[in-house]
C-alpha cells in the first residue's frame, strides 16, 4: 500500500482490502431485522451494530475493534485473549485494531485502569454474541438444532460427531451481514447488552493464562511502528518556539537569522510560534537560532520550595462540598456520621500534614505527533490517551466537522494521563492546516519536561479523633491544591491545548479533584478536598492536570502514612489497626495476604532502637480503586550518616477481580512500582518565579538502577466470577505511604514531604521525632 493512500483508508476500504467480511451474523428469524441496517453498516462505524466490534475474515481471523489504548500495559494480549475465549478462536487468531477513530466505536480514554473493566467487557459480550448468531448460521446450514452445536478453534460442530462441521470462514461467505446490539450511552459510559451469556469460569480455556505480550518483540527489536516513525510524501519537519519567560509572546520575529539554513521557514500566526524545515535537523538548528523579541512577563510563581506555603495561604476558590461541583459529579467527597461534634467531645485530637510535590510526565522520549491536514479532512497520528476526544479537539480547532477528522492511534513514548501528546497532536495540526501538507512535530526533551502538562502539588491535612479507651471516633481527610483539571484532560477543545491557547483561547479550568480510596469505617469521618485558583490564566508550563495514578500518590500519601500515626498513638500493630475499622471480607483477605507474603511479625512501631548507622523498618498502606483492592509493605534500610534509603523489599497483595493474563499482571505491577519508586524518592519540578527549570536529566532526575527496589513480591488474588476492574496504576497510590511508614518504622522520624532525597532524610534525622503533631483536648 502506498504511504499517501494511509489518509484516505476508511474502515471499509480497509476491511474489503484485508478480504474480510463483517461478523454481524443473524439467525434467521433475525434475517429481516438485519438487513435493514446492511447499508447504514457499511457507511460508518456505529455503536449499535455488532460489525462495529467483531469481524471475520474469509480464513477465520477475527478482529476485534477495540476503543481505546494499549498504554504499555499488555491491553492488546489481554483484549485477544477475552474474544478469542468468548467466540471460541485460537489466541493468535485474533488481532486488535485499537482506538483509530475511523474503524472503532468511541470507548472513551484508557484511564483509571479501565481498559479491561470497560472497554474489555465490551468486546468480550459482542464476541460472545458473534458465536451464538454463527451458532445460529451452522444450526440452518447443517439441519440441526443449535443446542446440539459446539465450536472448536473458529469450527462449529456436532457435539457427538466433530466430523460434521462448518467453519465461520465458511459460514461468513462473501456476504456483510450485521446484527443490532442495544448499547447505552457513550465513550467511559458506553455498555452494550446482548443475548449470548458469557462463558464460566470453568468454562474458560483462554482467560487465566499468560499468553506472551504482543507488542513486545517489536519494542525490543525496534520493528514496531511507532508514531515517531511516521513519514508521509512531501512531509515537513517542525520545532516549536517557546517563550523564556512564563507568559511571554512574540513581538518581532527576526526571519532572516535562519535564512542561510537550506529549506526553512517560520510559522508566525498570533502568538503561536514554530519553524518548519524539509529536513529535521534544519529545523533543530533553525529552532536554536531564530532571533525572538519577547513581551515582558511576571508570572509571579511562587518557585517550587515556598510552593506549600503558597497552597496553604492561597484563597479557595472551590470545595468538594459546593453544589455545583457535586452536580458536576466531581466531588469524591464522603461524609459519615456528625464529625464537628465528634471531635468536640474527643478525648484526644492527632493532627499531620503532608506534602506532595509538582511533577512532570518525565515520558521517556519526547511527544511526537503527525498530522496530514487537506481541504476536505484531516488525519493525525497520535500517541495520546484519549485519540476519540482528540479527534473532536482538533476538529473544532481546524473549524471542520468531527467526522472530517481521523485520529490514528499508534505507541508512543509515553501515553499515560494528560501528557503532551495532546499538545504536539495540536501542534501539528495547525501547522500542517497552515502549510496545506503533512508535518511532523517532535518535541525536544527541555520541552517535554518544561512544558508537559503538570501533576499537581497538595497538601494533605488530617486530624483523628479518639475516646478515652483509645477508640477513633472522628476523622477528617482534607487535600488542598491546585485543580487536576486546569488543563482538561479530554484536548476535547482548543483550550485544552497550547495550540489553542496560543490562539487566544482561554484556560479550559474545571474544580475537579478527588479523595483517598479506601473502605474504612469511622463512625464519625469526612474526605474532602480544596482548590486554588490556577497560577496563570492560560498557557502555563505550570498548568496542572492527570498525571499517572491522579488518585494515587497525591491522595494516599497523606491519608495513609496519617492512619499510621493514628496506629503508633493507639500503640497498636498497623495491619492489626486497620482491621479493627474495616469490614469488607475481600479486604481483609488482601491484608491477610500481604501480611502472610511478608512474614509480618505484630508490633506497634517504630521498632526497638537500633545501633549503628544502619537501620531497617517496615511500613504497610493499602487503597481502592475503582473496585481493585491493594495493600502494601515497605522494608527499607535507613543510613543515618548519609541519608541515602535503600528499598531491599516489597510486598503487593493485588486483588482485581478476574485476571485475564496471569504474567502480564505481575508485569504492570512491578513495572509500577519502580516507576512509583522513582517519583518518591527522587523526583520533584523545580521552578522559580518565572519559568521551569528542570529541562533535562540532570534537572530532574529519575530511578536509576541502583535505587530501585531489589526484591517486588506479588501476590495476585484471582476472582474469576468477579468481573475485572484493572491494574493498570493501583499499585502506585500506597508506596509513598508505605516507605514513609517504613523509615518511620525504622527511626521514629517521620518523612512528611516527597521527595524522600537523602538531604530530606538527613534534615529529618537531625530534628529527631516529632512531639508538636498531637494536641489533647
Amino acid at each position: 500500500m502506498r504511504e499517501r493512500d494511509l489518509n484516505q483508508l476508511d474502515r471499509r476500504s480497509f476491511l474489503t482490502a484485508a478480504g474480510a467480511f463483517v461478523v454481524a451474523l443473524a439467525t434467521p428469524t433475525e434475517w429481516a431485522e438485519a438487513a435493514q441496517f446492511d447499508s447504514a453498516a457499511a457507511a460508518g462505524v456505529r455503536p449499535d451494530r455488532l460489525s462495529s466490534y467483531i469481524s471475520i475474515d474469509r480464513g477465520g481471523t477475527v478482529t476485534a475493534y477495540y476503543g481505546k489504548i494499549d498504554g504499555g500495559q499488555g491491553l492488546e494480549t489481554s483484549v485477544a485473549q477475552l474474544v478469542a475465549e468468548e467466540i471460541d478462536v485460537p489466541w493468535d487468531r485474533v488481532r486488535v485494531v485499537m482506538s483509530d477513530t475511523a474503524q472503532c466505536v468511541n470507548m472513551g480514554g484508557s484511564t483509571a485502569g479501565n481498559g479491561l473493566r470497560q472497554g474489555g467487557i465490551i468486546l468480550r459480550q459482542t464476541a460472545a454474541e458473534a458465536r451464538r448468531l454463527l451458532i445460529g448460521l451452522a444450526s440452518e446450514k447443517l439441519g440441526v438444532p443449535a443446542s446440539e452445536l459446539t465450536v472448536t478453534d473458529g469450527v462449529v460442530h456436532f457435539v457427538s460427531d466433530p466430523s460434521k462441521r462448518v467453519s465461520y470462514g465458511e459460514l461468513i461467505g462473501a456476504r456483510p451481514l450485521d446484527a443490532p446490539v442495544e448499547y447505552h450511552g457513550e465513550a467511559q459510559r458506553l455498555t452494550v447488552k446482548v443475548r449470548a451469556p458469557l462463558k464460566k469460569p470453568e468454562e474458560f480455556r483462554v482467560i487465566g493464562k499468560p499468553y506472551p505480550r504482543r507488542d513486545l518483540p517489536g519494542k525490543v527489536f525496534g520493528t514496531l511502528q511507532q508514531v515517531t516513525d511516521v513519514k508521509l510524501p512531501n512531509m515537513a519537519h517542525a520545532r516549536m518556539i517557546r517563550p523564556p519567560v512564563a507568559g511571554a509572546v512574540p513581538l518581532t520575529v527576526d526571519q532572516k537569522s535562519i535564512s542561510d539554513i537550506p529549506g526553512t521557514q517560520v510559522v508566525w500566526i498570533r502568538d503561536f510560534l514554530a519553524v518548519v524545515a524539509e529536513k529535521e535537523w534544519n529545523a533543530v538548528k533553525a529552532a536554536q537560532r531564530l532571533k525572538v523579541t519577547w513581551s515582558e512577563s511576571h508570572p509571579g510563581f511562587p518557585g517550587h520550595e515556598k510552593l506549600f506555603d503558597h497552597i496553604r495561604n492561597a484563597p479557595v476558590v472551590a470545595r468538594s462540598s459546593d453544589s455545583n461541583v457535586r452536580a458536576a459529579g466531581a466531588s469524591q467527597e464522603r461524609n459519615e456520621g456528625d464529625i464537628e461534634e465528634a471531635f468536640r467531645r474527643a478525648a484526644f485530637v492527632l493532627e499531620g500534614e503532608y506534602e506532595y510535590p509538582t511533577m512532570s510526565h518525565a515520558s521517556m522520549g519526547p511527544a511526537c505527533a503527525v498530522a496530514d491536514v487537506r481541504d476536505d479532512g484531516a488525519t493525525v497520528y497520535t500517541s495520546t490517551q484519549k485519540p476519540f476526544d482528540c479527534q473532536l479537539g482538533i476538529a473544532e480547532l481546524l473549524e471542520f466537522p468531527p467526522e472530517k477528522v481521523r485520529a490514528i492511534w499508534m505507541f508512543g513514548t509515553g501515553g499515560y494521563a494528560r501528557d503532551a501528546q495532546g499538545d504536539a497532536t495540536a501542534d501539528a495540526a495547525l501547522l500542517s492546516k497552515h502549510l496545506k501538507r503533512p508535518v511532523r512535530v517532535q518535541y525536544m526533551r527541555f520541552e517535554s519536561l518544561a512544558w508537559d502538562p503538570k501533576g499537581t502539588a497538595s497538601v494533605s491535612r488530617n486530624r483523628a479523633g479518639f475516646d478515652a479507651q483509645g477508640k477513633v471516633i472522628a476523622y477528617e481527610n482534607i487535600t488542598k491544591s491546585f485543580s487536576m483539571e486546569d488543563c482538561n484532560t479530554r484536548e476535547r477543545h482548543p483550550q485544552d491545548t497550547l495550540a489553542g491557547m496560543a490562539l487566544g483561547h482561554p484556560l479550559n479550568w474545571r474544580a475537579a479533584f478527588g479523595t483517598p480510596g479506601n473502605n474504612y469505617q469511622f463512625d464519625n469521618a469526612h474526605w474532602g478536598w480544596e482548590l486554588i485558583a490556577p497560577l496563570m490564566d492560560r498557557s502555563s508550563p505550570l498548568r496542572t492536570t492527570h498525571l499517572r495514578d491522579p488518585f494515587g500518590p497525591p491522595l494516599m500519601f497523606g491519608s495513609e502514612a496519617f492512619v499510621d500515626e493514628m496506629a503508633v498513638h493507639a500503640k497498636s500493630d498497623p495491619i492489626e489497626f486497620r482491621l479493627k475499622y474495616i469490614s469488607e471480607p475481600r479486604d481483609r483477605e488482601l491484608l491477610a495476604a500481604a501480611a502472610k507474603q511478608y512474614g509480618w511479625d505484630s508490633r506497634p512501631s517504630p521498632t526497638t532502637a537500633q545501633p549503628g548507622t544502619v537501620a531497617t523498618g517496615r511500613g504497610f498502606a493499602y487503597r481502592t480503586l475503582g473496585g481493585t483492592l491493594i495493600a502494601l509493605i515497605a522494608e527499607v534500610r535507613v543510613n543515618r550518616d548519609s541519608g541515602v534509603v535503600e528499598i531491599p523489599r516489597i510486598v503487593v497483595a493485588h486483588d482485581c477481580g478476574l485476571i485475564v493474563n496471569s504474567e502480564t499482571i505481575r508485569h504492570v505491577i512491578d513495572r509500577q512500582i519502580i516507576w512509583q519508586t522513582s517519583r518518591t524518592m527522587i523526583e520533584e519540578l523545580r521552578f522559580d518565579d518565572k519559568m521551569v527549570q528542570s529541562v533535562d536529566w540532570l534537572s530532574y532526575p529519575v530511578v536509576m538502577m541502583p535505587g530501585v527496589p531489589r526484591s517486588v513480591e506479588i501476590v495476585t488474588i484471582d476472582r474469576p466470577d468477579q468481573p475485572a476492574s484493572g491494574a493498570a496504576e493501583m499499585a502506585c497510590g500506597p508506596l509513598p505511604a508505605a516507605i514513609s511508614n517504613a523509615v518511620f518504622d525504622a527511626t521514629g522520624v517521620r518523612l512528611r514531604r516527597i521527595p524522600f532525597t537523602p538531604e530530606r532524610v538527613r534534615a529529618a534525622l537531625a530534628r529527631g521525632p516529632e512531639q508538636a503533631v498531637k494536641a489533647s483536648l
